[in-house]
């Protein structure tokens, strides 16, 4: 079993930054993907961003916040991060960490999910 802690949610005004962290505990070592998603309320859940067990170049994002947020991953903590920059009213949302044995993408479908943090973003 794996549980994931997030953090890092609140109120910005918009062009404000925030960043989320997610760190996951229990059977750690199954993990390779790590990813968050968004939900608001009346609509499906949506990936966001998504990063591979090492990182680098193996990073995916939703159009949406392509140039505005930057998802990364310390392995030695096993902490995910993600940098929202230039926030907008329509970045509010539930957002979620996800976490999987596969790599993460718009399809996929994660094992493991995190609480939600709550991010409000004020025009």
């Amino acid at each position: 079993q794996v549980v994931l802690v997030e953090s890092g949610g609140g109120l910005v005004q918009a062009g404000g930054s925030l960043r989320l962290s997610c760190t996951p505990s229990g059977r750690t070592f199954n993990i390779y993907g790590m990813g968050w998603f968004r939900q608001t309320p009346g609509k499906e859940r949506e990936f966001v961003a998504s990063i591979s067990r090492y990182g680098g170049d193996n990073t995916y994002y939703t159009d949406a916040v392509k140039g505005r947020f930057t998802i990364s991953r310390n392995n030695a903590k096993n902490t995910v991060f993600l940098q929202m920059n230039s926030l907008k009213p329509e970045d509010t949302a539930i957002y979620y960490c996800a976490a999987d044995g596969l790599p993460i993408t718009i399809r996929t479908k994660p094992t493991y999910w995190g609480q939600g943090t709550q991010v409000t973003v004020s025009s």
